[in-house]
C-alpha cells in the first residue's frame, strides 16, 4: 500500500523541514570536534588507533555530497557537508601527522 501526499502538503512539510535540516547538517558534523581535540591536543599518542582508511572514505564521500548539493542548489545538503568535509580532512591530517600511513 503506497501512501501519497498531495503536492500542497508536501510543500508545507518541505518548508518546515528545510531549515531544520540545514541546522542538523551544520550541528551533526560538529560532533567530530571532541575526536579532533583528542587527536590534536590531548591524546595524539592514540592516533594509530584511528583508521586512516575510514576517515579518508568519509572525506571522499562527504566531498561527493558537497558537489551534489552545490549542483542541485540544496543548502540542506551542502552546508553541513562542507563542515563535515573539513572535520574529516582534519582527522585524516591528524592521523597522518601522528601515526603516519596506517590503514
Amino acid at each position: 500500500m503506497e501512501v501519497t501526499i498531495p503536492a500542497s502538503g508536501r510543500m508545507k512539510w518541505l518548508r518546515i523541514f528545510e531549515p531544520l535540516m540545514i541546522v542538523t547538517g551544520i550541528v551533526q558534523p560538529l560532533a567530530t570536534l571532541p575526536q579532533i581535540i583528542k587527536l590534536y591536543l590531548t591524546h595524539s599518542q592514540h592516533a594509530s588507533g584511528q583508521s586512516l582508511t575510514t576517515w579518508s572514505i568519509f572525506a571522499i564521500a562527504t566531498l561527493l555530497w558537497v558537489v551534489y548539493g552545490l549542483l542541485n542548489r540544496k543548502p540542506a545538503i551542502y552546508a553541513g557537508n562542507i563542515i563535515g568535509l573539513v572535520m574529516n580532512l582534519l582527522m585524516v591530517n591528524g592521523i597522518l601527522m601522528h601515526a603516519g600511513l596506517t590503514y
